[in-house]
């Protein structure tokens, strides 16, 4: 059956090709639009369709309700078909570098030819497009930064897309004859941004039994690897998995061995060295003798050291920390008591202010924090001053109705170029918190960034700066500035920095989480909700804060409201 994420990408191509057709700025936009509504209804567009409603989402006009239909009914559009014949597929793949929109792309391609990464890098090093008019050399060095980007992400994938997958196979996997026990591993475990594969650690009295069962589990595409501990293979889809499997007496080493970073691994066998004793994923040994271990706390244990949790095994400081006894006490999913930047229909969300308010009481919060976009993000129909004061009189109606939620009003007001606030003072000051958020011109000066997002961190409105390096996973890197002196000035003025759990975005990455710590400044974890079902990411940035090494003190929305507040007027 077609899922939302499958039309939503055919609708966003549509509009691409168009684009790099040359077509009506309009006609592209509502294609886009079209895609935006469609992931806002998520899968229930299906339904909407079967049932005739289509034309009630808006967004979505005649047009799109016919290519829709046709996706859901036969999995193809006729248009979408025509315009991929009429373009090489490889200048889909120019547009994923920073920098290059559909304009340039087909520039390139009507001067030079060019109609792939590869051509274009080629041509980059022959200095040819910066001889096109209006490129230049600045823009040439940015390209070929680009494709270095793509080439070091290449075959690498969102967590939050292979972890359900992972889930699904370690299930299959766990409900096979003889399997004791079986457990997700690798940079997975370890909660990682983006992963290659899936590594799945198994337990079983008869390995080379196991071994045969798994490479007949249904989803299997292709056998890659098999012998008499480990089986590789692909899944529909292309995703690549590793299985191995070891006796149950060798299962705690095992998963302590697939789980930790390289470093991590490097550095603990470095350690049992020093003592005398050889660590291996078959066992711990004395000479000859294995020092039996049921659990990774018990392998740490022999080793002298606290446990460390699967999140930290980086090899950035964690065994020291474990040998020394000062390991952080790391926050936990039930530690956060309520979530800030969540969007509704008044913007670019999905769902109602009522809807969002009923979703958060469900996940057990206290607090929930309404902060739709502000009028310069006309992209996602942000509110003006005159919106925001009726939507200030709709949150309170609804507070009515949820007494046991603290409902707390807000904005995600744009930083502008030279880092002030797109709504003035007084509007922003009849609200709970302000988010501050860059939306535009990402390519300024590091000098030019940094003070724009010390003077937003330093505004005595703003109360927490989202998304604070802009990156985009796999798709767009951190606009360059000045962590620390950002850092500080929050800490300075009481501004919280966010944690945005979105799975795309996992910003701020684990050392900046430190930096920002050792700075002094707190931290927000923050789902970026545009939907309820966004609120499923918080798990996500809570992981990432104890990749960061995070503890609950360090966590603005750990607190009980009334001290959040409190912080954030000091």
């Amino acid at each position: 059956m077609a899922t939302a994420r499958q039309i939503a990408e055919a609708l966003r191509e549509i509009g691409v090709l168009l684009e790099l057709k040359g077509e009506n700025p309009f006609k592209v936009r509502a294609y886009e639009n079209g895609a935006r509504a469609v992931e806002q209804v998520g899968d229930a567009i299906v339904d909407r369709y079967r049932d005739g409603a289509l034309g009630e989402v808006k967004g979505i006009g005649q047009a799109l309700q016919e290519k829709i239909g046709a996706f859901i009914e036969s999995g193809h559009i006729p248009l979408l078909d025509q315009l991929r014949a009429e373009h090489p597929p490889g200048l889909l793949e120019l547009l994923a570098i920073p920098g290059l929109g559909p304009k340039r792309v087909r520039e390139i391609h009507d001067m030079l030819g060019v109609a792939s990464i590869s051509e274009l890098e080629y041509a980059c090093k022959e200095n040819r497009l910066r001889l096109i008019k209006g490129f230049g050399e600045k823009l040439q060095a940015k390209v070929l930064d680009g494709i270095r980007f793509i080439r070091a992400s290449a075959g690498r994938k969102l967590i939050s897309d292979v972890w359900p997958r992972a889930v699904e196979l370690r299930e299959q996997v766990a409900g096979l004859p003889g399997v004791e026990r079986c457990d997700i591993a690798g940079s997975l475990r370890r909660r990682r941004e983006t992963v290659k594969d899936i590594d799945l650690t198994v337990a079983s009295s008869h390995p080379e039994q196991t071994v045969g069962l798994i490479a007949r589990l249904k989803g299997i595409e292709e056998l890659t690897g098999h012998g008499p501990t480990k089986v590789s293979f692909r899944l529909k889809g292309g995703l690549a998995a590793d299985v191995r499997i070891v006796e149950p007496g060798q299962y705690a080493f095992l998963l302590q061995h697939m789980t930790g970073g390289m470093e991590h691994n490097a550095a603990l066998r470095g350690h049992a060295k020093s003592l005398g004793l050889r660590l291996s994923e078959y066992g711990l040994f004395r000479g000859e003798e294995l020092i039996p271990a049921g659990s990774e706390a018990e392998i740490y244990a022999a080793l002298g050291m606290d446990f460390i949790p699967p999140e930290m095994r980086e090899g950035r400081g964690e065994i020291e920390a474990a040998l020394e006894h000062r390991l952080p006490r790391l926050i936990e999913d039930g530690d956060l008591r309520g979530a800030f930047h969540n969007h509704t229909n008044w913007s670019d969300g999905a769902n109602s202010i009522e809807e969002m308010a009923a979703a958060a009481e469900a996940k057990g919060l206290r607090y929930f924090h309404i902060s739709d976009h502000s009028r310069a993000a006309v992209y996602a129909n942000g509110l003006d001053v005159e919106r925001l004061s009726a939507q200030l009189d709709e949150i309170h109606e609804v507070q009515k109705r949820h007494p046991k939620l603290r409902i707390l009003t807000g904005i995600e007001v744009d930083i502008l170029k030279d880092g002030g606030l797109d709504l003035p003072g007084d509007i922003l000051s009849r609200l709970d918190v302000v988010i501050a958020s860059v939306h535009s011109r990402f390519g300024q000066s590091r000098e030019e960034m940094t003070e724009r997002l010390v003077r937003a961190a330093s505004h005595p409105h703003v109360d927490i700066l989202g998304h604070p390096t802009g990156r985009l996973l796999l798709g767009r890197e951190p606009y360059d500035f000045d962590f620390d002196a950002v850092a500080r000035a929050a800490a300075a003025n009481h501004t919280a920095l966010e944690l945005n759990a979105n799975p795309h975005r996992l910003d701020l990455e684990p050392d900046l989480l430190r930096r920002a710590k050792q700075a002094g400044a707190r931290i927000a974890i923050n789902a970026d909700a545009h939907s309820r079902e966004g609120l499923d990411d918080l798990p996500l940035g809570v992981a990432t804060a104890r990749r960061g090494w995070l503890e609950k003190t360090d966590i603005v929305n750990t607190w009980p409201i009334e001290e959040v507040l409190a912080y954030f007027q000091r």
